[in-house]
């Protein structure tokens, strides 16, 4: 009779491996960048100048790199130091359909009541509709890579690596806070706080469930309504849909840093965290076991 073994990963501790898994990331991204800059603009860039070259013209091709560098890497990780398939990260759909459709409407309904008070309030007036179809789908299929990218990194690897040595809250507590530090491009209060928010809703089905379309899709349809089609500031490479003009306090309205730099979008954000998570646990719970006797 043949005993079936599970492979041991190369590396025992999760935490470990989040800690080599980080800068290998890093190292290829800006190897890969710096390498394809120079051999086409000639120039030496420091790295400021570096990303605002490709957040110009060239976000396309940035994004098509990060999504390549992260699928390269992961791959490489997941394979021969974790040893466990890609597909195990939690690219499941069977069964979490269901999520996908939850994760995308959870941030329709952030994005849009952060925009309908703003909009009640009189901070907020879309001036024009500027219809191009191409822009839309072009802008579309960027989102949807880079929010796929980012996923992948943060919570299928470092979130599902981290519970593996933590309980499951501070693994997303931590996860968190590396994906506002990621995101971390201002020092506004706001901008920070509502970062580390997004990240925590990112994570809490995955903590659950160990599948990623729940905040692929959240994170996805948040990237693509807040900015090509309500045409909040935060990433003028695209072209927008509507055209936003926006007045009034910045703590409001979050000024040049979109919704993530408004207390509103903080307000709703934290109500949906903790109505997300009361409907996990209650989804997730066993039913109570009937009476004897009673009907």
């Amino acid at each position: 009779m043949i005993h079936s073994k599970s492979v041991k990963p190369a590396v025992r501790a999760g935490w470990l491996r989040v800690l080599l898994y980080i800068p290998s990331m890093i190292i290829v991204i800006l190897t890969g960048l710096s390498v394809f800059v120079l051999a086409v603009h000639k120039d030496h860039l420091a790295f400021p100048d570096l990303l605002e070259w490709f957040n110009g013209n060239k976000i396309w091709l940035f994004t098509i790199f990060l999504f390549t560098s992260s699928l390269l890497v992961t791959y490489v990780f997941r394979r021969w130091i974790d040893r466990k398939s890609f597909i195990s990260l939690g690219f499941s759909i069977r069964g979490h359909f269901g999520d996908a459709i939850a994760g995308t409407m959870l941030s329709v309904f952030i994005i849009c009541a952060t925009s309908l008070l703003l909009k009640f309030t009189g901070h907020l007036k879309w001036m024009d509709i500027i219809f191009d179809p191409r822009a839309i789908f072009i802008a579309f299929g960027i989102i949807a890579l880079s929010s796929f990218a980012e996923e992948l990194i943060f919570r299928g690897y470092i979130l599902g690596n981290l519970m593996e040595s933590f309980a499951k809250w501070p693994a997303l507590l931590i996860s968190a806070l590396l994906f506002m530090i990621m995101h971390w491009t201002t020092n506004g209060f706001f901008p920070l706080v509502n970062t580390l928010v997004l990240g925590m809703i990112l994570g809490l089905n995955y903590i659950y469930t160990r599948n990623l379309w729940f905040s692929i899709c959240f994170h996805t349809g948040w990237k693509f309504l807040e900015g090509p089609l309500l045409g909040f500031p935060g990433n003028e490479s695209f072209q927008t849909l509507l055209q936003a003009d926006i007045h009034g306090d910045e703590n409001i309205t979050g000024g040049a840093n979109g919704l993530e730099g408004s207390f509103i979008l903080l307000a709703i954000s934290l109500l949906s965290l903790v109505t997300l998570f009361l409907f996990i646990q209650k989804k997730l719970s066993p039913q109570s076991p009937p009476v004897p006797g009673r009907i």
